[in-house]
């Protein structure tokens, strides 16, 4: 609610705060309103449903919008106290691997290996930008006749950090598939319209007025890791039979493939 309330008379298309609750008397938990947005979900990557030249908008806009939120001005916005301080990366990957060891149900060696290597390598952090978090085509309404995002939706994850986070999150399927569908790495990007990893960045970069990109692998790597531990610990509720969905059992293999696709490009950088 705060970060989307405040978020509303900036460029970054969210829907419109109403009311918040926080006396749990009244419905039995805290609560808040929203605005109902019109549009459409799509949680395929490769949008099966639509054409070329759709796909190739909506992620050019995924990228857009992503750069119109790294580009706000935290302290305009009402948002200076919305994060930790220190070092983003440090925090993460400390809290990644704790959630890690603790939803551990097998020896992974990539997982370790990449314990060590991501404390040791992470890059300079130049400012700090509102991160969404989980920011993927999932949790965007797309317009419901035109290929442009309408609202960005699940701020659970939002904090205060490095916006490469975001970008680094949502390219991680360059590299890997999905969990359930056919991923980025495998298709053809030019026959679906689809930008390629290097024309999604560029675009990013283009909005966010950045030259490049320093250390960009670090940025995937440290994604892959993070989604790795975040599948882990679905996995073993799905285990413990504490999982919100019955697929988490299905994630067994998950969290070894992405994390040994992770450490592979580590080795590419050598």
């Amino acid at each position: 609610y705060r970060v989307m309330k405040a978020l509303h008379d900036t460029p970054v298309p969210v829907p419109e705060m109403f009311c918040l609750c926080e006396d749990p008397s009244v419905i039995g938990t805290k609560f808040y309103v929203m605005e109902m947005v019109e549009g459409r979900l799509f949680t395929e990557t490769l949008l099966p449903a639509l054409t070329p030249p759709e796909r190739k908008a909506i992620y050019l806009d995924l990228a857009r919008v992503m750069a119109t939120l790294h580009n706000v001005d935290v302290d305009s916005v009402g948002l200076t106290e919305f994060g930790r301080p220190g070092n983003y990366y440090e925090r993460q990957i400390g809290r990644w691997s704790k959630q890690y060891q603790a939803s551990k149900t097998e020896q992974i060696d990539a997982m370790d290996k990449l314990m060590e290597w991501l404390p040791a390598n992470i890059p300079e952090q130049t400012r700090t930008v509102i991160v969404h978090g989980d920011f993927r085509l999932g949790n965007m309404l797309i317009h419901p006749t035109e290929p442009r995002i309408v609202a960005v939706l699940d701020w659970e994850l939002s904090t205060l950090g490095d916006g490469l986070a975001d970008l680094g999150y949502l390219c991680q399927d360059y590299h890997a598939d999905s969990y359930f569908s056919e991923g980025l790495a495998t298709a053809n990007l030019a026959e679906l319209g689809i930008p390629t990893e290097a024309e999604f960045v560029a675009e990013y970069c283009r909005h966010a007025g950045r030259e490049q990109i320093d250390n960009w692998l670090f940025y995937v790597i440290y994604n892959m890791f993070r989604s790795a531990g975040i599948i882990q610990g679905v996995y073993k509720r799905g285990l413990d039979g504490n999982a919100s969905s019955e697929k988490a059992v299905e994630y067994k293999e998950v969290a070894r493939i992405r994390s040994e696709r992770a450490w592979a490009l580590v080795e590419s950088m050598s």
